[in-house]
């Protein structure tokens, strides 16, 4: 097992803060999951399977580590749902206004919350991709807005939230679902242009959070609620690699690996989804090209002062 304390046990000269293009921020978190516990542990099994993962991308011939990928510190707070979103929302800000290329591993999805405001506060017209068996949309859920089960609800209210690969949820989400901009499970079975579809309902600047209960259980079966009649691995990455060609991906988000200590296959799997994705953004972009994560704090500051708090600056 690797214990580089590097991502992917890569070389030290990819990994400074001050050079790499890419920040990933891990987030053991697993306060409000309500059935299979374990989204805690998520992050140090994904970083143990990404020690033992080929680092040469085939499909893209890239190897994307050398535009840099820092590991930061895992953000460890726990004292409520609240301050785990708020401390999400603090360090995710912090390196995007550095320019960074920002990336989490949770961790439960309500981690979820703090990265969609941060983001939300630092791009334009922002689309949340939200890629999930489940919708997320409860306005509260066991006395808090901050529950896994409301992981997107803020984003409905104030981003173009598209969401995708749904087939769970409760009948009071349809009150808060933008029906236009939901694509349900059995649309991706039975649509051959759901791809297309979903493309046409993004705006240009797109956060994309990835529930890996998404996925069909058959290939990911460590999640805390796995649903069956799920997406598979390569008309998932088609999907994601046709969003990265055409859209600006400004970041995303990985969460609710529950890792199994019988079977790593799954945590294998997420460590190559995280790379794939990673492969898709920089694919073409030459290591030694500098990155601008479009973010411009005067254009923000100006324009947009009800989603921008210098306070936290």
């Amino acid at each position: 097992m690797n214990k580089s304390k590097n991502y992917a046990g890569i070389p030290d000269e990819f990994a400074q803060l001050e050079t790499a293009k890419v920040v990933l921020i891990p987030v053991p978190y697993d306060g409000t999951s309500t059935w299979g516990k374990g989204a805690d542990k998520g992050p140090q099994a994904f970083l143990d399977a990404s020690g033992n993962m080929e680092l040469y991308d085939i499909e893209t011939d890239s190897e994307v580590y050398e535009q840099g990928i820092h590991l930061a510190d895992a953000i460890t707070e726990n004292k409520s749902p609240e301050a785990v979103v708020n401390a999400v929302h603090k360090t995710v800000k912090e390196h995007i206004k550095r320019n960074k290329f920002v990336t989490l591993f949770g961790g439960e999805h309500s981690i979820s919350i703090g990265t969609i405001r941060a983001f939300n506060e630092c791009f334009d017209n922002l689309t949340v991709l939200h890629i999930d068996a489940h919708a997320d949309l409860r306005q509260s859920y066991d006395g808090s807005k901050y529950n896994h089960a409301c992981a997107v609800h803020e984003a409905s209210q104030t981003t173009n939230l598209v969401q995708v690969g749904i087939r769970s949820m409760d009948a009071i989400e349809k009150t808060f679902m933008d029906k236009e901009k939901t694509f349900f499970a059995n649309d991706t079975v039975n649509d051959e242009f759901w791809m297309d579809k979903v493309i046409e309902a993004m705006t240009d600047n797109v956060l994309i959070t990835f529930d890996l209960d998404a996925l069909d259980p058959s290939i990911m079966p460590s999640t805390g609620t796995p649903e069956p009649g799920g997406l598979f691995w390569y008309e998932t990455l088609e999907f994601l690699k046709q969003v990265f060609e055409e859209k600006n991906v400004v970041g995303f988000d990985i969460v609710e690996l529950c890792p199994n200590p019988n079977d790593r296959s799954p945590d294998f799997l997420a460590a190559k989804l995280y790379y794939k994705m990673l492969s898709y953004k920089f694919m073409g972009e030459a290591a030694d090209e500098e990155y601008d994560n479009t973010y411009d704090v005067d254009y923000r500051s100006g324009n947009n002062p009800s989603k921008f708090d210098d306070d936290e600056d």
